[in-house]
Formats: C-alpha cells, sequence, structure tokens
C-alpha cells in the first residue's frame, strides 16, 4: 500500500487546506449517512476527498458534488483470502467484476498457478495486478506441492521463496497447509516459518479439525489465521488461542451458517470474511464479499458488524494502514448504498474515482491488456507434458471382496471413508455401481510425463453416465476425471491435454462440451461471458445429460477431490491418500 500514500509536499498542502474549508474539494459526498466503524454507529456528515484521500468530515463545498440523501455510505470491502485462479479469468477480468460489488482489494495466494508454474506463476500475478486500482496484497504459497505424496509442476523450497519477501507487495507466507508436516517439525516447514518470521512478514494457516497440543504446536510458528473451520467449536477454540478466523463463503465452501456465531461481540473484531475460491458466475449473480454481508445481516447480524469484518478487521491484519474504514487521511475507497440492510450498491470509488454504477464497471482493465511475453512465462501458457491416455489405463485389478469409497460430503471440501462390498455389473467397470452411486475417479500427472494414475472410488457425485474431466485440482493440478466407463474418461482427459487445459465432458465417445483455459491449465485471457457462458451449458449437461446431483458444484467439488491435505480421503497420481496419516492406500481390498 506503500504507493497509495507517498506523497509531495503541494499536495499535502492541498489536503491541509481543503480540511480547513479554505479552498473547495475535488469531491464532496454531500448530506451523507455513513457507517463509523471506529465507533460502530451511524453518523451524518459531508465527506470531502482530496484526490485519493478523505480529508473532512463536516460541512465542506466540492468541485464535484454527490448529493447522498437517503443513502449510506461505507468502506469499500477487503477480500481477507481468495485464489484468483479459481475465477478461471485474468487477474484484470477479475478486477473488472469484483469493483461493482464493492471489493477495493484483495489478499490473495497463488498457490494454484504456483503448483503449475513455480516462481513463474507467482510472478504472473504480480505482473498482471502491479498497476490495477484494485489493491492485491499477494501471500507467498507455502506448500508447493502441498505434502511431499503429490505430484505439481513445480516444488518450491525455503530457500525458493526467501528472495520474495523483498517485494513490498508481498505481504507473507500464505496458507500453512502442511500442518502434520510442521507439527511433526518437517524441515522445511520449519524453514519457511522461520524465514517469513524474520523477514517481518504474517504467516496464514490451513489447520482444518487441528485441537488440543497439536494446535499449540501449530500455532507457535506465529501462524495468525485459520479459514477452514467449518463448525463453531473448532473457531472458538482457535479464537481463544489468540487466532483470527476467517468466515468463508466460496462457491463450494460456504461456513458462514455455522459460524453465526463470530458475527457478535466481542468475536467480531477477530474475525475476517473470504470467498477462497468463487468462480465467476458465483461472482456475478450472487456477489463477492458483499454476498456474505447480506446473507449475514439476512441472519441476524448487526450490519455495522459485518461490515466491519468484511473491511477494516482485514486491513488491520494485514498491515494496510489507512484503508478499510471512513475516516480522515483514509484512502477514499467508498460504497453508495441505496439500502443497509440489503446491502443494494448503488455506487463505488476507489481512491476518490467512480469505478462502478450498479452492476457495471465504468471502465474495464480487461480491455487494456497488460501485454505479456508468452516465452518470458512458459511454465505458465505451456504446462501440459503428457502422453495420450488409453482405455485400458483406468483399468483395476481384480484383487478383493471390498472397495474404499470416497465420499462427498456435500457443501464443502471434507470427505468420509467408507469400505463397501464390491456389486460386479457386467456392464460398468469393475467396482462401479451407479444404483449406490458409486463412480471410478481417477487422476492424471500431467506435468512431468511420469505416467502415473490414481485410481479409485468415489460416492454421492450423481454421475450415471460418461466422464468428466478437468485440469483444476487443489493444489497440484494434475487432470482430475470422474466418469462410470473407461472409455470416456480417457476421451475426456485428451480432450483436456489437446485444449492444453480446460473442462470437458464426455459420453457415449462423443464431446458434448468444453472450457478451454489455456493459462497454466486454469485460467482464460477471454472474458467472464466466455467462461460463464461455457461453464453454464456445462453444468447444464453434468445435471441433466449425466446425472450429476444438483446440491453440489460438479466442477469445483470435483476440483477439491485431490487436495491431500483435508480429511479423510483424497486421491492424486500416486493413489488413494488416508490424509490423516499421509499414506497411499489400496482403492481394492
Amino acid at each position: 500500500m506503500k504507493k497509495y500514500f507517498m506523497t509531495t509536499e503541494d499536495r499535502l498542502k492541498d489536503r491541509v487546506e481543503v480540511a480547513m474549508g479554505t479552498r473547495k474539494a475535488d469531491l464532496v459526498f454531500k448530506n451523507a449517512s455513513f457507517v463509523n466503524l471506529f465507533s460502530e454507529k451511524i453518523e451524518q456528515a459531508d465527506i470531502a476527498v482530496c484526490r485519493r484521500h478523505i480529508v473532512g468530515i463536516g460541512e465542506y463545498e466540492g468541485e464535484i458534488e454527490v448529493d447522498c440523501s437517503n443513502k449510506i455510505i461505507v468502506p469499500s470491502l477487503i477480500d481477507s483470502h481468495i485464489h484468483l485462479e479459481s475465477a478461471m479469468i485474468s487477474p484484470r477480468s477479475f478486477r473488472d467484476l469484483v469493483v461493482c460489488h464493492g471489493t477495493a482489494g484483495v489478499i490473495v495466494d497463488p498457490h494454484e498457478i504456483a503448483n503449475v508454474a513455480g516462481i513463474d506463476g507467482i510472478n504472473y500475478i504480480l505482473k498482471m495486478t502491479e498497476d490495477l486500482d484494485l489493491f492485491v496484497g499477494v501471500m507467498v504459497p507455502s506448500c508447493v506441492p502441498s505434502t511431499p505424496l503429490d505430484e505439481s509442476g513445480a516444488t518450491l523450497t525455503a530457500d525458493d521463496i526467501k528472495p520474495l519477501y523483498e517485494n513490498e507487495r508481498i505481504y507473507g507466507l500464505a496458507e500453512m497447509m502442511n500442518a502434520y508436516g510442521l507439527i511433526h517439525s518437517d524441515e522445511q516447514c520449519i524453514k519457511k516459518c522461520v524465514d517469513a518470521i524474520n523477514s517481518g512478514k504474517l504467516i496464514d494457516g490451513h489447520a482444518p479439525s487441528v485441537y488440543g497440543k497439536q494446535l499449540n504446536s501449530y500455532l507457535t510458528s506465529a501462524i495468525s489465521t485459520d479459514h477452514e473451520c467449518s463448525n463453531i467449536k473448532e473457531a472458538m477454540d482457535k479464537l481463544d488461542r489468540g487466532m483470527w478466523i476467517q468466515i468463508r463463503e466460496g462457491t463450494v465452501c460456504k461456513d458462514l451458517d455455522a459460524l453465526m456465531d463470530l458475527f457478535k461481540a466481542p468475536y467480531h473484531n477477530r474475525c475476517m470474511l473470504a470467498t477462497d475460491d468463487s468462480h465467476p458466475d458465483t461472482i456475478i449473480n450472487e456477489g463477492h464479499i458483499d454476498k456474505i454481508i447480506r446473507k449475514a445481516i439476512s441472519k441476524g447480524a448487526d450490519p455495522i458488524r459485518a461490515i466491519k469484518m468484511g473491511s477494516l478487521n482485514a486491513a488491520i491484519h494485514y498491515g494496510l494502514d489507512h484503508v478499510g474504514a471512513i475516516g480522515i487521511g483514509y484512502m477514499a475507497n467508498l460504497i453508495v448504498l441505496d439500502d443497509f440492510e440489503s446491502f443494494k450498491i448503488n455506487s463505488c470509488y476507489l481512491a476518490g474515482k467512480k469505478v462502478s454504477e450498479y452492476d457495471k464497471a465504468l471502465y474495464k482493465y480487461s480491455e487494456n491488456v497488460n501485454t505479456l511475453d508468452k516465452n518470458e512465462f512458459k511454465r505458465v501458457y505451456y504446462s501440459f507434458n503428457l502422453n495420450n491416455i488409453k482405455d485400458s489405463d483406468f483399468e483395476i485389478s481384480k484383487t478383493g471382496s471390498k472397495e474404499r469409497v470416497i465420499e462427498i460430503v456435500p457443501g464443502g471440501v471434507l470427505t468420509k471413508e467408507l469400505t463397501l462390498d464390491i456389486i460386479e455389473n457386467k456392464n460398468l467397470p469393475y467396482g462401479v455401481d451407479t444404483e449406490r452411486n458409486i463412480a471410478k475417479i481417477a487422476v492424471v500427472e500431467r506435468h512431468h510425463a511420469t505416467g502415473h494414475i490414481g485410481i479409485g472410488f468415489i460416492k454421492g457425485y450423481g454421475i450415471r453416465q460418461g466422464a468428466i474431466a478437468s485440469s483444476i485440482g487443489h493444489d497440484s493440478h494434475n487432470i482430475i476425471v470422474i466418469g462410470v466407463n473407461d472409455k470416456d474418461m480417457a476421451m475426456a482427459v485428451n480432450t483436456i491435454k489437446n485444449n492444453n487445459g480446460g473442462i470437458a465432458i464426455v459420453c457415449d465417445s462423443v464431446l458434448l462440451g468444453d472450457l478451454k483455459l489455456e493459462v497454466a491449465g486454469l485460467m482464460t485471457e477471454n472474458d467472464e461471458n466466455y467462461v460463464i457462458s461455457n461453464l453454464e451449458k456445462l453444468k447444464d449437461i453434468a445435471y441433466y445429460d449425466l446425472g450429476v446431483k444438483r446440491d453440489i458444484d460438479p466442477f469445483m467439488t470435483l476440483a477439491f477431490m485431490q487436495l491431500p491435505v483435508i480429511p479423510e480421503l483424497k486421491i492424486i497420481p500416486k493413489g488413494i491418500v488416508r490424509v490423516s496419516e499421509q499414506k497411499i492406500v489400496d482403492a481394492i481390498i
């Protein structure tokens, strides 16, 4: 944030004179009712802006005056934890989407693209966000790969990431996902935390279902946040030990209902809001941080406290001075609301400049492309290295009478481990049982042409025919595929390979639809309309043609099935992982 506050003697003199009322402000919001987050109350006054900053609250005249009678002004919002890659569009297009929802800043973890392209991926995010009016603070990915078992496109050691701390846009070490490794004194986990601490940087957490002495051990590394609390007991335990809790509402992970008590005093002062992973259609149709505030208010939360959790608290925690509130000397990042209780946004201002009106951005950064030399970012743009897949690659040996099954838990990323009798059907691959909602799932390594393919079974997805494949698979982003016959699964995977990334749906050897994601297999340089229209078509195909359950997001849910740090079972190219033990277990037993 330093660049926003650098000034000159003349500019500071202008601010002083406008604040005194001896010269007109550049912009004045007249007759404003506004939310004071410091006192947690609503005040009435004019708000005067000189260039980027709020310089006066009282009675003021301006070169431009905006009548805010019957409106209410609140500070713009900050997402305390997000992966930009999950929006599947470029960071510039992401900016154009979220400013309409009152977002002024995001704390990003480029963990996904780093798992594909290493340091080049992090530098890509830094480069693509360097000139935006949306503040983008970057945390250095801590776990690339997420665990030693996984196979990602890069491995980032403590020595690899330490030089990045010299960049003022790097705010710390991103979510320490390998809680198991840190608690058991893994050398690299320890060194990464030490380097962050000694560089004066923050460390974000990621510790689902970690309690007691294990939590104490985890927190001794100066880890300060957690966005993985799915129940109030876990959240309260972590609050009691000094953590900041990030209440998450993304496309799949929705924790607000379980954590509503955190909107009460005094807990709200140590909580922030985050979306973590959100598809673009979620942002357009539901909102960004504003949707979390709306939902919290509808469930009885105090609106001022909810706004504080979505703005000032994140600014305080991440050291973003003079943002996140309406105060003298603060950046003029403001939202004009038509209605307080419904949080209906009329317009948004960033650094004193109007950037949106209702749901339309007034100017788009995506139309002024920050041209990159693709040869400078080869690992980002040319990220697939695997041979064509054959039907036989998905065959599984008949060596037992029972199968170990990953059971999906709706509404989050947790899974359960089931052991079920195998009921053979000559019309389906061994272990697949559509009557019991059991499909085959596989992960194909795509970075180093190792030929590794992990094969298992999954329950609760709902697919009854065909196959769905995607190169979005947290966190190593190998190709994940789910289906009920091997031929369609192979065709879907090969379509992803040939498209250089994305999503594909196949049924009876026919490609029913695809979405190309040519940037690291995660994002596209096409605009959000391309992504959203194709996503909607693919979802309709998944739900209506293949039978996927409508209470889950077919693609985001699938993406989390190869995340080997969240219990109980996940799947990676080496096979099925029992997360609590960090070991590979057999699919057939």
